[in-house]
């Protein structure tokens, strides 16, 4: 969850092989040095994925009366993303591409919008927000919607992403997500999800069971690895991560226990623009309402994320 700034780096999830899983690519450090654009182009080269296609949307004319005339008169929907947040937003197998769910959305909502266009440029994280209104109409990259964040912007939220447990098919370690203590489970460095094991292990000790044994890694390909080859118990991440991973690991691994601990993200758009806010708003509630939005999120595994009401700025606790 992209709650702070701590957490955010999630390294590219690339293809997952029958035989198990290998390293992505380092889309993630390209990332960070380029500036790639995606528009409403061709389908996506992400690893396993066909993404939902824009092309089959129409403008709608209830929410093309609300967009603002200087977005109509552009005719691009202008997204800023850190494409470095698989399934989200992240590189496709060019190293270049902006792919990822959020990507696909923005296009999505610029063909209902009646727009010619919705394009993907890749944003530093922290940079984002500041450039709403001027370089970008609209932050899609996993924004947890949070209070602080809703002093700066306008929020629409579109999913809800907690944190899940995935083991290998049919649990043979009989991993139990209600009671974790003593089993050896992998999670990606610096995350929330590594925090909050270390907390739950705190808390078996303190209650005289076995400790967790936490095995952070880099990459989460390599911890689901390690997961489909017994060395671990189970790996603990993102929801909409372990979605994407148990879809591209072909039968290698299931989802066990339910999702926890989890929040609301948000489309975020300029405090100042409640015009497109609002329009915003209503093209989410439209593919919402008319089951597109869960085709988008399914093509990587996330349709269990997707929430029913696309609130703006949403009452959320800290």
């Amino acid at each position: 969850m992209r709650k702070t700034l701590s957490t955010l780096a999630l390294a590219t999830v690339a293809a997952l092989a029958l035989s198990g899983c290998s390293d992505p690519d380092t889309a993630g450090e390209s990332a960070a040095s380029g500036s790639t654009q995606s528009g409403s182009g061709a389908a996506s080269s992400a690893p396993g994925v066909t993404p939902f296609d824009a092309s089959t949307l129409s403008a709608v004319p209830e929410v093309e009366a609300l967009v603002p005339q200087a977005v109509k008169d552009r005719g691009v929907l202008r997204n800023g993303a850190s494409t470095d947040y698989a399934p989200g937003e992240f590189r496709a197998s060019d190293g270049q591409t902006p792919v990822g769910y959020d990507i696909d959305l923005v296009k999505a909502l610029a063909a209902v919008m009646g727009l010619d266009e919705g394009t993907t440029t890749h944003a530093e994280f922290p940079t984002i927000i500041p450039a709403l209104g001027t370089k970008f109409d609209v932050g899609a990259s996993s924004f947890t919607i949070t209070p602080e964040r809703l002093e700066q912007v306008n929020m629409v939220s579109y999913v809800e992403v907690g944190s899940a447990y995935a083991v290998a098919s049919g649990n043979p370690k009989n991993f139990d997500p209600t009671d974790p203590c003593g089993a050896t489970i992998g999670v990606q460095n610096g995350t929330f999800q590594q925090e909050y094991v270390q907390k739950l292990s705190d808390t078996c000790t303190g209650e005289g069971k076995d400790a967790i044994t936490v095995m952070p890694l880099d990459l989460q390909t390599d911890v689901s690895t390690k997961v489909i080859g017994g060395q671990y118990d189970a790996t603990f991440a993102d929801s909409t991560v372990i979605g994407y991973t148990v879809e591209l690991a072909k039968g290698q691994l299931e989802q066990v226990g339910e999702v926890i601990e989890s929040a609301p993200q948000g489309i975020a758009v300029a405090k100042d623009d409640t015009e497109l806010a609002k329009a915003v708003q209503a093209a989410v509630q439209y593919l919402m309402d008319n089951g597109q939005l869960t085709q988008i999120l399914g093509a990587y595994g996330a349709q269990d994320a997707a929430l029913s009401t696309a609130e703006l700025n949403p009452a959320v606790s800290e």
